[in-house]
C-alpha cells in the first residue's frame, strides 16, 4: 500500500457493524488499510450520517474505492449514488461483483449484511478489488452515468 488513495474507505450502519469489523480484521491481516467512517457499534444509527462523508471523499478523489454495508444495501447505495463520481453497486453474488467492476467500473461495493454471509462478503470484496474495468464499449456508458441532469 502506498499513498492515501490506497486506503479503503469503509462505512456501515448498525446492521452491518459486525460484518464491517470482520472485513477490517480479515483484510487488515492481508495488508489493507482503512478509513472507517462508522458505525462504531450495533446501536441504531442513521446510515446517511456515515455514508455521506465516505461518498464525499470518494467523489473528490481522496479515496479510490470503498465498502459500504447495511441490512439490505439499498439505503446506503441510494445515499452514495447521489454523488457524481460514485458508482456504488449492491453485490450479492460473485457474478454481480465481477460485472459491477468489468462493465460499470464500480468504485464502491455495497454489501447487504442481512442476506450474505461474512465469508461471502470477504470473497466478494476480494473479487471487487482484483477485477478490472474492461473499458471499451462500457467506457462511454460509464461516462454517461455522471450526469448533471
Amino acid at each position: 500500500m502506498g499513498d492515501i488513495t490506497d486506503i479503503i474507505a469503509i462505512a456501515t450502519d448498525h446492521a452491518g457493524f459486525l460484518m464491517k469489523e470482520f472485513l477490517k480484521m480479515k483484510l487488515g491481516s492481508k495488508g489493507y488499510s482503512f478509513e472507517d467512517y462508522g458505525a462504531s457499534s450495533e446501536e441504531a444509527v442513521d446510515y446517511p450520517d456515515m455514508i455521506h462523508p465516505l461518498a464525499r471523499d470518494i467523489n473528490n478523489g481522496t479515496f479510490k474505492k470503498g465498502i459500504i454495508i447495511c441490512g439490505s444495501g439499498n439505503g446506503v447505495a441510494m445515499v452514495a449514488n447521489k454523488y457524481k463520481n460514485v458508482r456504488a453497486a449492491i453485490c450479492w453474488n460473485k457474478d454481480i461483483v465481477k460485472l459491477s467492476r468489468q462493465h460499470n467500473d464500480a468504485n464502491v461495493i455495497v454489501l447487504p449484511a442481512r442476506f450474505i454471509s461474512f465469508e461471502d462478503a470477504l470473497q466478494f470484496v476480494d473479487i471487487f478489488f482484483t477485477t478490472g474495468f474492461e473499458g471499451g464499449r462500457h467506457q462511454r456508458r460509464v461516462e454517461k452515468i455522471a450526469s448533471d441532469l
